[in-house]
């Protein structure tokens, strides 16, 4: 059997706005969601599942492969938002995006 990604319980404070975050910012549909959990269903089966621990939540750190036509509208849409942003993990460049890893990101 080959090894693939299934899912990943991503900590929040509010489960169901965190989901459909992240549904209208891929443009995806609904995913059936149970338990504790607001899913997310990206493609390949994975699913991003959003939950709210009683505990202080860490930095966390997702990293997403979009074409450039969808990348666009997600820049778009974060910049339309007044949601800041950074081209590196370190926050020493807000407002920019970069061109590491063969692509661009925020």
């Amino acid at each position: 059997m080959a090894v693939t990604f299934n899912h990943t319980i991503i900590a929040t404070k509010d489960r169901s706005a965190s989901a459909a975050f992240y549904r209208e910012l891929f443009e995806l549909p609904a995913a059936p969601s149970w338990g504790p959990f607001a899913n997310v269903l990206l493609d390949e089966g994975v699913l991003l599942q959003f939950a709210e621990p009683p505990v202080d939540i860490q930095m966390q750190h997702y990293a997403f492969l979009v074409d450039d036509e969808l990348f666009a509208r997600c820049l778009a849409r974060i910049e339309e938002r007044g949601i800041t942003y950074w081209a590196d993990p370190q926050m020493k460049r807000p407002g920019e995006t970069n061109t590491e890893h063969g692509g661009r990101g925020f």
